[in-house]
């Protein structure tokens, strides 16, 4: 109930909740907009609505919308009949586990004073840093733009393989070029797709405000419809026979009838089955001739015991055939002539890690909440609260969807990914009530929404950044339209979503950004820990669950969820982090944020100075150190250089040098004039190559100035 205690405090309940829902938005919230509007004084300052979204509608139904998506629809069957029951409990426990102590570290940046408005990446950006925040947004922001990129490639699979099968315009003429068809087009459609959506965003951002709402309806429907089915199987379960060859699966969509001979009449007559194997006045398949046809139900019930059978894993190479373990057959090696019958086969190589990569990205979404972190009645109390709810109950329907599956499902049925064992249905949607059609059109709809609402928060994300300025070269993308809308980035957002559409294969692009959202996770844990280990005095956290431990076996996890899935996408994801990291730090604006990885700076320095005055130094590591003394002239500049160029030679020994200078006057008169003759001597020091620290201070007179 405390999800829905704020939408409620006020009658009628119900029409009060209806009218929040209606205007229910999943939108990312621009930090430009907040700013803007907090600088702004007097008669032309912008006025802010006062916050109204509570923890139901503002952040527990955006993270429930962003979690759930395309990889439940179309591969969590297929995970569940790859990997087993007991090996997909594991990789949903250990991603969910990942999202979970993420959370949790976000609610301690939430409850650590004021939550600033502009959402997740303002928020989290002010406690890392400018460069671990920047390195981290961009992270953020290239996840979110390859989700753009999975989740068309799922609509354009649900589209060419269920709805319209012969809408392809790439065939093959062989059977073994189907493959290269498929993603030719894969790549066209979702080409076309991808124009069409980063239209609909540039035309206006509140046509896709309307439709959240149906895409979140969609949603849920869908999985009720799951779960309904799951029921109604241990009643009455669904008529979807499966042809068995031996043990081996056989596509049915080819054939009508499930037998090698018929009799019409008095007549026994081959049927179109038999035509598939043997060849007029020629001999027939050798496992054909020795295995009999055999018909099973794919969905025997949740009181059928196929759990048993599902239990345990069945990875294979890419090619090997599908086939019911159990099942009596006269076993013959695979030949070459195989990919010409009607076989199921494995479009892939299966592995535990690979399937961690694909499935990783179901879990995302958690910072769905904190998108509009301005725009809630109290973000201190719902971005936690909701947050944490939302991953609680999507895990929960994962882990049982898991069970479900298995337990209701034949296993070579789970393994089919397209679902040509039974007729080319969505292997989901036969188990749904009332019809698979409800899973179809409801993930159909699904994964639009989530592409254009992917098309729609990177481009802001990546203005925000821009605007921040601690990125030079992208301070371009900052700029938009008289409205704010950001025209460039969402150029370049959709030039990145079509690399990976490019890709065409989901299974290719789920891992990359997989990647991407791992390294975010991961520095967002590493920050809170590293805050807390500090004692840094701007770190209070009132989160009463949070604990520095947490945040460490979070930022553990992540790191070792990145090696499982792909080592070297997770090499290629920290070496291009760890160059935004040193680019920000040496040609990006200064920034002063008050972060936790400043204070590891000073805790390390004072550290190493306090060890210092434990005991005098031994003669072998005397260093000296050097105090200068700069005069300036007119212009503020240094008006002998060449006694830093022998301060520089005698640094040779790597000891200490303080560089400093005396502007007479006032503070009030000449604090600009001091800031520039400060980066006067620091260009100086530069030039010269002495390394040390200057200052310059403001006094009424030389003798008061040099005594500071």
């Amino acid at each position: 109930m405390a999800l829905f205690e704020e939408e409620m405090d006020s009658n009628p309940m119900v029409s009060s909740l209806l009218s929040k829902l209606a205007n229910y938005t999943n939108l990312t919230q621009g930090v430009i907009e907040h700013e803007e509007a907090e600088d702004e004084e007097g008669a032309k300052k912008k006025a802010v609505k006062s916050p109204q979204m509570g923890t139901f509608i503002g952040v527990y139904l955006p993270c429930m919308q962003n979690i759930l998506g395309v990889i439940l629809f179309l591969r969590l069957t297929w995970i569940v009949g790859t990997a087993g029951i007991l090996e997909s409990f594991a990789i949903v426990f250990m991603c969910c586990a990942c999202t979970m102590l993420t959370a949790i570290s976000m609610s301690a940046i939430a409850t650590n004073g004021v939550v600033p408005a502009g959402g997740s990446y303002y928020m989290i950006s002010r406690s890392l840093g400018p460069e671990f925040g920047g390195a981290v947004g961009l992270c953020f922001y290239l996840g979110t733009t390859f989700a753009g990129s999975m989740y068309i490639l799922g609509t354009i699979e649900i589209l060419l393989t269920y709805i319209v099968p012969n809408g392809a315009i790439f065939t093959a003429e062989k059977k073994e070029d189907e493959p290269e068809a498929l993603l030719n087009n894969m790549r066209v459609y979702g080409t076309c797709c991808l124009a069409l959506m980063a239209l609909v965003v540039f035309v206006g951002v509140k046509y896709v405000n309307k439709l959240a709402l149906v895409f979140l309806a969609c949603v849920v429907l869908s999985i009720l419809a799951i779960y309904a089915g799951a029921i109604k199987t241990a009643i009455e379960p669904p008529d979807f026979p499966i042809c068995l060859l031996g043990s081996r699966t056989l596509k049915n969509q080819d054939f009508d009838k499930c037998l090698k001979y018929e009799t019409i009449g008095n007549v026994t007559v081959p049927t179109k089955l038999w035509g598939l194997f043997c060849k007029k006045n020629a001999s027939c398949d050798e496992y054909f001739m020795q295995n009999d046809v055999t018909e099973i139900q794919g969905i025997p019930g949740l009181l059928s015991g196929v759990i048993s059978d599902n239990l345990w894993s069945n990875y294979g190479p890419s090619g090997m055939l599908v086939e019911r373990t159990g099942q009596a057959n006269l076993t013959a090696k695979p030949t070459a002539g195989d990919i010409y019958r009607p076989y199921v086969f494995n479009d892939i190589a299966t592995f535990f890690t690979l399937l961690v990569g694909i499935y990783f990205p179901s879990v995302t979404g958690i910072m769905a909440g904190s998108n509009r972190s301005g725009d809630l009645k109290d973000a201190q109390r719902s971005i936690p609260t909701g947050t944490i709810f939302a991953i609680a109950t999507t895990s929960f329907i994962y882990i049982s969807c898991v069970v479900l599956f298995g337990a209701c499902i034949e296993g070579v049925v789970l393994r089919d990914k397209f679902g040509d064992s039974v007729q080319r249905n969505l292997v989901v949607g036969i188990l749904a009530w009332p019809s698979p059609w409800v899973i179809v059109i409801g993930s159909f709809f699904s994964c639009c929404g989530a592409g254009l609402q992917s098309l729609t928060g990177a481009p802001r994300l990546l203005q925000a950044i821009a605007r921040d300025g601690i990125v030079p070269f992208l301070q371009v993308f900052g700029h938009g339209k008289a409205n704010g809308e950001p025209t460039w980035a969402l150029l370049l957002t959709a030039g990145i979503c079509e690399i990976g559409i490019l890709i065409a294969s989901l299974d290719a692009v789920a891992p990359i950004l997989s990647m991407f959202f791992l390294m975010c996770y991961l520095f967002v844990n590493l920050a809170c820990a590293v805050q807390t280990l500090l004692r840094t005095p701007n770190w209070r956290p009132r989160f009463k669950f949070y604990h520095w431990t947490l945040s460490f076996l979070g930022m553990s996890l992540c790191l070792s969820l990145m090696f499982i899935s792909s080592w070297y996408y997770a090499l290629v994801a920290m070496v291009i982090a760890g160059c935004i990291y040193k680019y920000i730090e040496y040609r990006g604006a200064e920034k002063e944020w008050g972060d936790g990885i400043r204070g590891l700076s000073l805790n390390a320095a004072r550290y190493a100075l306090i060890r210092l005055e434990e005991s005098p130094p031994h003669t072998k590591n005397w260093r000296p150190q050097l105090l200068v003394l700069l005069n300036l002239d007119s212009d503020l500049t240094v008006k002998h250089p060449r006694l830093l160029s022998l301060t520089t030679q005698l640094k040779a020994g790597k000891g200490l040098t303080i560089v400093g200078s005396v502007l007479e006057g006032t503070y009030m008169t000449r604090d600009s004039e001091a800031k520039r003759s400060e980066q006067n001597v620091k260009s100086a020091m530069s030039a010269e190559k002495t390394k040390g620290f200057c200052h310059v201070v403001v006094s009424s007179n030389l003798r008061d100035g040099f005594s500071l």
